[in-house]
């Protein structure tokens, strides 16, 4: 069963753009042992383009207010190209402190319910959201409309 995924970042300068991700993007990490750092990141979703050829693989993280998200890194120094409308969203690109470059969007495009893992979790650290009861098939209960009373089962 398939518990998450795990993308690798290669880097001429990896120190740097570690520091970078917990530093900028704040995300959680566990020291693996000599400073070696393992990041935890948001749910995710993956999609299949067609290409050339195989084994080419990007990385984009995805916010909900790319341009409040450009404003915040700023903040802490980081920061971003000019912000792209592409239909399916709206992207901006950094260039990480080693010299590779990321991109960041605000999705537009329909997104996939959280995939649910071993123990009927989701990826969001076990807690079952309405949407993944509804995706293993269970009815998500409701809070009565405005001015109703709820009935009893």
């Amino acid at each position: 069963m398939i518990i998450g995924a795990h993308a690798i970042l290669y880097s001429k300068n990896a120190e740097a753009d570690r520091a970078f991700l917990r530093d900028v993007f704040a995300f959680p990490s566990v020291d693996v042992g000599e400073g070696w750092l393992i990041f935890g990141l948001p749910p995710s979703e993956v999609a299949v383009h067609p290409g050339e050829k195989n084994n080419v693989h990007e990385l984009y993280l995805m916010c909900d207010d790319v341009t409040a998200f450009v404003a915040d890194v700023g903040k802490k120094g980081a920061a971003c190209g000019p912000v792209l409308n592409r239909g399916w969203g709206l992207l901006t690109e950094m260039t990480l402190p080693g010299g590779g470059k990321i991109g960041v969007y605000q999705p537009r495009h329909a997104r996939p319910l959280a995939a649910v893992v071993a123990g009927g979790g989701t990826a969001t650290r076990g807690r079952r959201t309405a949407r993944a009861k509804v995706a293993r098939g269970k009815p998500a209960r409701r809070k009565p409309a405005r001015g109703t009373r709820a009935r009893k089962r």
